[in-house]
């Protein structure tokens, strides 16, 4: 039978309550950080992977804990070096002797059979093992020994990768950056907050969350944001957004044709149509707005582009140039 719009309008508006819910479960770990937060749940809603970047000590580690249990999902932790293996994070198959004598193979699961995995520190992996996971992320299985195995559902990785330390790291490959929906800068407290944050943290209690969603729960709630509603001046935004960033378009202002060696394809398009939707309803909103195209354009495509030479030897920024041009962009269309 169809949906009706009641029936939807019905979902969202549940959907809202259980996350303002869950965002007040993880308040009681994480202090501050709110747009790290959303963002890094924004990416659960849509059923992507997001990549965290920040300096250590930052609670990387602490906010994937919360996540894991306020949305019900089993997680686990591989903090890679240079020596892991893709055995080591996907399973192996072990010659086992029964008790008759008799021998076979047994497949051990990896640590990525689970629902939220942490991929800690992920370019100190090798680019082999990177790559392992990588595609596993993608393609939501793994093959082993000429098998594949399916992973869990719901299946989410959450990277972390610190920026300051490069020497004897594997930076991850630029066209593979694109399996993350997301990425989500990490930045230092500010005053207030980090005096909360040593009041709260340095005593004897420690604040915990509590489950609000379950696995079959976050499934639904993915489904919800695909299914919202979406304004044609919404897709036209995005349209001229994605296309004004690549420096072989039409569209591309002249400070992308100076700066920009690629720009975004189409997966950051989608992934906007996507996000934009869940920060809609992180807000208890109905349908996205040219605010929230204007809010997800960094996290959504600062991964997804590249500088030319010459302005990384000036010193440009990556994160500015795509403000501008969704300032600029968002302006034209207002007096449109």
């Amino acid at each position: 039978m169809a949906e009706t719009d009641e029936e939807l309008l019905h979902e969202i508006e549940a959907l809202g309550g259980k996350l303002a819910q869950a965002r007040r479960s993880i308040g009681k770990r994480i202090i501050g950080q709110q747009e790290v937060v959303d963002l890094t749940l924004t990416s659960l809603l849509c059923g992507g992977h997001a990549l965290l970047v920040g300096l250590p000590g930052l609670g990387k580690t602490r906010l994937v804990d919360a996540l894991s249990t306020v949305m019900g999902l089993a997680g686990n932790r591989i903090q890679f070096t240079p020596d892991l293996m893709p055995a080591d994070i996907l399973g192996s198959e072990v010659l086992e002797t029964a008790a008759d004598g008799s021998r076979a193979f047994r497949f051990i699961e990896g640590p990525i059979f689970c629902q939220l995995l942490m991929a800690d520190e992920i370019n100190r992996a090798s680019p082999r093992t990177q790559s392992a996971l990588l595609q596993a992320m993608q393609e939501k299985a793994v093959t082993v020994a000429g098998e594949e195995r399916a992973l869990d559902k719901p299946f989410h990785v959450l990277a972390t990768q610190n920026p300051i330390e490069q020497e004897g790291t594997y930076p991850l490959p630029e066209a593979q950056l694109d399996r993350f929906l997301v990425r989500v800068d990490v930045a230092y407290p500010d005053r207030d907050t980090e005096r909360e944050i040593l009041l709260t943290t340095t005593g004897t209690d420690d604040a915990e969350s509590e489950a609000v969603f379950t696995a079959a729960e976050l499934i639904a709630a993915q489904s919800v944001v695909r299914r919202m509603p979406v304004g044609e001046g919404i897709v036209e935004l995005i349209l001229d957004l994605v296309r004004a960033c690549r420096p072989d378009e039409p569209e591309a202002t002249e400070a992308v044709r100076d700066q920009v060696s690629w720009g975004p394809g189409p997966r950051a398009a989608q992934a906007l149509m996507l996000t934009v939707r869940a920060r809609a309803l992180l807000d208890g909103r109905l349908a996205p707005t040219p605010e929230d195209v204007f809010a997800m354009a960094r996290p959504v495509m600062i991964h997804r582009m590249a500088l030319s030479f010459a302005a990384r030897a000036r010193g440009e920024d990556l994160g500015t140039l795509i403000d501008e041009v969704a300032r600029q962009i968002t302006r034209i269309e207002e007096a449109a």
